[in-house]
This record gives structure tokens, sequence and C-alpha cells, in this order.
């Protein structure tokens, strides 16, 4: 799982540099630090900004889920209440850094009748992490609103996972559209890398 990926990851960064260090962003780095992958390595943080820079974005629409634009990353520069003011829409993105979560895709809208900010994904893990995956989704979605959708698509071997970002730790509305897709992505290294340890 995680870890696994985190340690062929590293390994790819040193067969393309030769070097006794590699450039990581945050939560990797501190993974990386907390499992001892690497403590021969320098390793140098990366800015969060620019993780999803390369990444594939749609932007499309709720009721045919047709995509209106293909967009560049300086779309995720916009506000986040962009998707309130365009409520017909949402954002579907994909990022090589999603395979390191075992996570497919990541679509995200704005709620129509409860005003929240939906994020909708496949996880690609296994049946059995059913319990353990409920469990943390529990601890890590803060407050008494917070809830979530998980289902498990036999046709697809993957689990189906719908939250709201509102009580994901360190949201705020005033955030961009890629500071929401980096809020995503730690809460997701979280809930993974706590199932991995539950696994132990």
């Amino acid at each position: 799982m995680l870890k696994d990926q985190i340690k062929q990851y590293i390994t790819e960064q040193l067969n393309h540099r030769n070097e006794n260090g590699i450039t990581i962003f945050k939560e990797e780095k501190e993974y990386v630090e907390r499992n001892q992958l690497a403590d021969h390595l320098q390793l140098s943080e990366m800015d969060a900004s620019v993780r999803f820079a390369d990444a594939y974005i749609e932007r499309c629409d709720k009721e045919s889920e047709n995509m209106l634009k293909n967009e560049t990353s300086a779309f995720l520069n916009e506000r986040l209440d962009y998707l309130k003011k365009h409520k017909n829409e949402f954002i579907y993105i994909e990022s090589n850094w999603f395979d390191l979560i075992s996570v497919e895709a990541i679509s995200l809208e704005a709620d129509d009748v409860f005003g929240t900010y939906d994020v909708m994904l496949g996880l690609k893990l296994q049946k059995k992490f059913e319990k353990s995956l409920k469990e943390n989704l529990d601890s890590l979605l803060s407050g008494d609103q917070a809830k979530f959708d998980l289902m498990f698509s036999l046709e697809d071997g993957l689990w189906n996972l719908n939250f709201a970002l509102n009580y994901v730790q360190g949201f705020h509305e005033d955030i961009t559209i890629g500071e929401a897709f980096q809020l995503i992505y730690r809460f997701l290294f979280q809930l993974v890398e706590a199932v991995e340890e539950d696994r132990k």
C-alpha cells in the first residue's frame, strides 16, 4: 500500500537524479521520516502549490456529466466559491499523485441543498478494509454534521467515497480550488496511512 508506493517513488527519484537527496512534498516527507524509510537521504520539501501543476483538470456539467472545458493548472488559482457561483458545474481532476494514495480520480462540487463542498472519489482498497475505513473516516472528519458515504463496488473493485470538505481539518471558505485539492490530498493521505497502520 502506501509504504510500498512511497518506497517506489523514492527509488524512481534517486534513479533520475543520481544524488543522495530528493525533493518531496510535506505529507510524503513526514511519512518517510516517521517510518525511517530513507535515513541516509537528504530530504528537501517542495512547495505544496505545485503538486497539481501537471494534473488533468476538467470542468463538467453536473446534469449531463459532459466536459465543459479542459482547464490548465491556472484554474486552480480560482477561489473555491467559484463552485457556489457555478452550481451546475463540478471539477474533475486526475493526478499521478493520486496513485500514491490509492485514489483513482477526484470530483468536487458545491451541494445545492446543504451548501457544502462535496468530494467524490474512487479508493482502490480491498473490501476487507471496510471497518478500518469507517472508523478512521469517523475520527478524521470533525464536526457534528460530518457525514460520509462509503460503498464498495464489486464491478470496479474499489470504494466509492463521498464526504463534505467542510468537515476536514484546516478547511475555510477563503481558499483557492488548488488549496482545496491540497487539503483533500492531505486528508486522504492520513486516511490511507491510518488504514495501513490498522493492518499491522
